[in-house]
């Protein structure tokens, strides 16, 4: 199935919209550009399309701005650039309301994968020319996106509405269920989905969730469970079982190079790789399966967080914008913690350094006044010279005035210049002002498996099993001849060292938000290294406002379907 994705059908969209109460007039909103019939799924080409539609609303949180939003902003690790709207994820400021009109797209978008799941998972025994196998797998591994979908709306927003059956008729009976009841089904569906889904590294039809995907989410969830309201004694056991299941049953390893885990095209097919969204460079393919937004950012269509992550260098001197450069939306800057305190060992470990740009070559050739590196007042560029240097550490002036380019130091960092994460960089598009990627997102990959694994075991004591865990990632991170000094002994092994791996191995891999909630260390942690936001945020922020219009559509409003703590 790789980059097989195809666009929803309108019917599997308008079904989808019926599932969450909208109104008779929202649904009519919809156009139902085909004729296609209600028995359309029961053949094989209808159980196909079907089937596509519930992986493609993966599109609508995985590798778009909204699903960034949600997950790096606001954290310990990552702040606002210069651009952008929606900040009030970071500031936690009266901005995160309900009316904000990126929660009701994932939300939205959400329901309509579940709704598809749904309708497959009870369709499956009357579609025709099938065999009973097919069915089987993909039942299953309908069952393993709806448990993801509702994971994700569970960590996002707490407990909420939960059919588990096809909606076929607008209705406005919706209600919430308990953190406990969701908790429940995710876990019974994940483990009823492991008999039927293919028992190898990869599908045979590459993009298919697979035994180790559903396994590696079995661990995150029983990992959150474990920290929640309906944590139980063996929650961390389970978790580790999961984990240590992934990693010794399917043949998956920890590439040699950092950097090459996110090498673009066929390296996106890898042997760490556990679970990936797809897309592509078809732009008729490439789409999530309703538009999300109108901002103009590219929501709509393709992998687009390579636009998100980048320093305002297109103005600089000796430059101008290119394909291999990008397009630098300036959404999100790392904070001094992560630069700082996360990678301050940037000696031994090269995941700062593969995870972000430190030089850019000139390719604006010509003699310019400097703006940031006050060492020196012009420089002068042949094309492919050096043009900008971020070191990492604050070179002393009289070292930088000894360098024939501008030097970018910490105390020159703003919210336009700041180092450039490149994981999700993309210079295959078609020019340079094109938004749309074709990057697969990497949503499990093994290194953070072994990371899961290592908390499982910390919180049960198995501190020597854990560090082991640890090491195996760090040990990979190494740069070469630094093996030795990358290991961490059972006295270093702490919750804090864990945190941090977490954010030197995941930074940017749409995990942090989630992290800090499971934890419980989401307002502490903004308190301590947010400092736009340390002054506003409160423990409702922990969930989400349930967007208005769910309440608004539901029968009872906000008596039948409640609005969370504090919104």
């Amino acid at each position: 199935m790789k980059k097989t994705y195809k666009k929803s059908l309108k019917i599997f969209s308008l079904l989808a919209f019926m599932m969450v109460g909208q109104s008779c007039e929202d649904v009519l909103k919809e156009t139902v550009v085909s004729g296609i019939s209600n028995d359309y799924i029961s053949t094989p080409a209808g159980f196909n399309a079907a089937i596509n539609s519930a992986y493609a609303s993966l599109r609508g949180f995985y590798g778009t701005q909204m699903g960034l939003t949600v997950t790096e902003y606001g954290t310990d690790l990552y702040a606002t650039g210069a651009d952008g709207s929606y900040k009030g994820f970071h500031f936690y400021d009266a901005q995160l309301n309900s009316q904000v009109d990126w929660l009701k797209s994932i939300w939205d978008e959400l329901y309509r994968g579940i709704n598809t799941c749904n309708a497959v998972i009870e369709r499956a025994p009357s579609a025709t020319g099938i065999t009973d196998a097919v069915k089987k797998q993909r039942v299953a591994e309908m069952k393993f996106l709806r448990a993801h979908y509702y994971f994700l709306l569970l960590q996002q927003w707490g407990g909420v509405d939960m059919p588990l059956s096809e909606t076929l008729v607008p209705t406005k009976k919706t209600s919430r269920v308990s953190e406990a009841e969701m908790y429940k089904q995710i876990i019974a569906d994940l483990e009823a989905s492991l008999p039927d889904l293919e028992n190898k590294k990869a599908s045979s039809d590459y993009g298919r969730a697979t035994k180790a995907a559903s396994e590696h989410l079995l661990a995150r969830v029983y990992l959150a469970k474990a920290m929640s309201s309906s944590k139980a004694t063996d929650d961390y056991a389970k978790a580790t079982t999961y984990a240590t299941n992934v990693i010794n049953n399917y043949g998956f390893r920890l590439l040699p190079d950092f950097a090459s885990v996110f090498t673009q095209g066929a390296g996106e097919i890898n042997d760490e790789v556990i679970f990936a969204v797809q897309y592509t460079a078809d732009p008729l393919t490439n789409t999530a399966p309703t538009p999300l937004d109108n901002s103009g950012d590219g929501n709509t269509f393709g992998n687009n967080l390579h636009l998100f992550f980048g320093m305002q260098y297109d103005v600089q001197a000796g430059m101008v914008r290119d394909v291999n450069y990008d397009r630098p939306f300036k959404r999100l800057r790392p904070t001094k913690y992560l630069t700082e305190t996360v990678f301050a060992d940037k000696v031994n470990d090269s995941r700062y350094k593969k995870s972000f740009r430190d030089t850019w070559l000139a390719n604006n050739p010509g003699t310019f006044n400097t703006a940031f590196d006050g060492s020196k007042t012009k420089v002068t560029f042949k094309a492919g010279d050096t043009a900008i240097y971020i070191p990492g550490y604050e070179m002393p002036l009289a070292e930088r005035a000894k360098k024939p380019y501008q030097v970018l130091v910490p105390s020159a960092y703003t919210e336009a210049l700041f180092p450039t994460l490149t994981k999700f960089m993309d210079p295959l598009r078609q020019d340079k002002t094109y938004a749309p990627g074709s990057r697969d997102f990497l949503a499990f990959r093994l290194a953070d498996t072994y990371l899961m694994l290592a908390e499982a075991q910390l919180m049960q004591g198995k501190v020597a099993e854990a560090t082991a865990a640890v090491n195996a990632v760090r040990t990979r991170a190494a740069f070469p001849g630094k093996t030795a000094a990358m290991q961490i002994t059972t006295a270093q092994m702490t919750f804090d060292f864990l945190m941090d791996e977490r954010g030197r191995e995941l930074a940017g891999e749409q995990i942090r938000w989630m992290d800090l909630k499971r934890w419980g260390k989401l307002v502490e942690r903004v308190k301590l290294y947010n400092p736009q936001a340390a002054g506003n945020i409160k423990d409702m922020h922990n969930v989400r406002p349930i967007p208005q219009s769910q309440i608004d559509r539901t029968e009872g409003g906000a008596t039948a379907f409640p609005q969370n703590a504090g919104y």
